[in-house]
């Protein structure tokens, strides 16, 4: 393995491989596309000035980042030049993850994003235990504890503004404006409303901000999220279709052309996000995130190059992956022993059953929507990943594990907080969503025998499915 270099900021203290990107290592986007030209990137690096883009970690350093007066001036001067008063928020609200962006509506994009733990994750890490909390006491203590915490995020930001644009899931949304969320929990499963909302700031207890507007959503278990990401997709060309797949504890599939489409939920369990999992985590310091085995060596990443601690859903991924490669286990998901991949990390067999129901859910989703709509694989132009962890999944192993189909492998393309950007686009004055409400019909798959033999079948693991390689 590479050798383990020290990168020491004003927070915290982590490691990275010897040459990694100093952008990578400090998750920093790469606005210019990595050619040093726009300058947002400067960092002090040891007492002096580097674009992290362009600067690779060799030896062990200490970072200085840029200070909020360096990104905006009091007036309201953006790094770019341009003089705006034209800003907004754009918030996603995740189940487990937030993120709130300023978004400069003159330059059409987020100028500043954070994100923050969503704390009604101390009421239980799913919805179904959020709606179950709401039905044995009251909204009003998920919605407090929220916007307590968008109030937070809201003065990091240290701006004032109209408006702000909200993308979530039905139940986050219902929570959000502290409407009862009983009634999504039990048949026949119906919201109190799925339509956009508007209301005021100050009657959610929201500062800085004078109004609130959310976008609208497709049904119970297809938000305002699924939503935002499937405007920010746009339509496929004519007679063509896209393919969305929104990974989660309730993995959401929307399979839509320029004329119709079809959306449903799976519930594929929490693996994704670590829980569930013997030894899973969220994507925090020391999630394994990225794992082979070369001449019977285990090989993995973690999150900032941490000494492993767990497996996130990424991490998850591979291994199961590899091990289905290396035939450890086989295909009716049989694994002799735990699977130990460091000192204290290991998979279980009870592990391998846990994925095998989520991927099995989300396969067998995707085949079933495909059938409800007629639809052939090369009717697709391109599948899109969306979700917390989807930008970072190696496609290759989704596919050799059963997740995702073989066949779109080639039109994978994985989306990055698509909910947040949707909702950036729809405050920057693109709100032209109302088609996706009207014309996508959910099907519900919980009472699909179509869904049902297929989620039996799809359960086992497939040797003879070797993605671009076989090593």
């Amino acid at each position: 393995m590479k050798e383990k270099i020290k990168i020491t900021t004003a927070d915290k203290e982590f490691f990275a491989e010897r040459g990694t990107l100093l952008a990578d290592a400090l998750h920093i986007d790469r606005i210019c596309g990595g050619n040093g030209s726009c300058g947002k990137c400067k960092v002090i690096v040891d007492g002096v000035e580097r674009l992290a883009c362009r600067y690779t970690v060799e030896s062990d350093i200490v970072v200085e980042m840029q200070k909020r007066s360096e990104i905006f001036s009091e007036t309201g001067v953006l790094e770019s030049g341009l003089v705006t008063d034209d800003l907004c928020l754009a918030l996603d609200i995740g189940t487990t993850t937030m993120s709130l962006a300023l978004v400069s509506c003159d330059e059409r994009r987020a100028v500043k994003v954070i994100t923050a733990t969503n704390p009604q994750r101390a009421f239980g890490a799913d919805v179904i235990s959020r709606i179950d909390y709401c039905q044995r006491n009251s909204v009003k203590e998920l919605h407090d504890t929220l916007v307590a915490e968008i109030n937070r995020m809201i003065d990091k930001l240290g701006v004032t503004v109209d408006t702000m644009f909200v993308s979530a899931n039905v139940t986050m949304l219902h929570t959000f404006f502290n409407v009862d969320c009983s009634s999504i929990g039990t048949a026949p499963y119906t919201p109190a409303f799925l339509d956009s909302k508007k209301e005021s700031a100050q009657a959610l207890g929201l500062v800085g901000v004078k109004q609130v507007v959310s976008l609208p959503s497709i049904g119970s278990f297809v938000g305002a999220d699924i939503v935002a990401g499937l405007h920010l997709i746009g339509m496929p060309a004519d007679g063509r279709y896209n393919l969305l797949i929104d990974l989660g504890t309730n993995a959401e599939i929307v399979l839509y052309s320029n004329r119709s489409g079809v959306a449903s939920s799976a519930a594929a369990g929490p693996c994704f996000e670590g829980a569930n999992i013997s030894c899973g985590m969220s994507a925090t310091d020391g999630a394994i995130c990225a794992y082979t085995m070369r001449d019977s060596v285990s090989e993995y990443k973690t999150i900032y190059g941490a000494p492993a601690k767990g497996i996130c859903g990424t991490g998850l991924i591979d291994i199961i992956a590899e091990l289905i490669r290396r035939e450890i286990i086989d295909e009716t998901g049989y694994m002799e022993d735990d699977y130990v991949i460091s000192d204290g990390v290991y998979l279980s067999c009870r592990d391998v059953r846990q994925y095998q129901l989520a991927k099995s859910a989300v396969y067998s989703a995707v085949l079933s929507l495909m059938k409800a709509e007629g639809v052939e694989f090369d009717d697709i132009s391109n599948m899109y990943i969306s979700g917390g962890f989807s930008s970072k999944i190696n496609i290759d192993n989704a596919v050799r594990s059963g997740l995702l189909p073989k066949e779109l492998i080639d039109k994978a393309v994985g989306l990055k907080n698509s909910s947040l950007q949707g909702a950036v686009k729809y405050a920057c004055g693109d709100t032209d969503v109302e088609w996706f409400t009207r014309c996508i019909k959910y099907v519900d798959l919980s009472t699909n025998p179509y869904f049902n033999d297929l989620f039996i079948e799809n359960m086992m693991f497939n040797y003879s499915c070797t993605p671009h390689e076989n090593k």
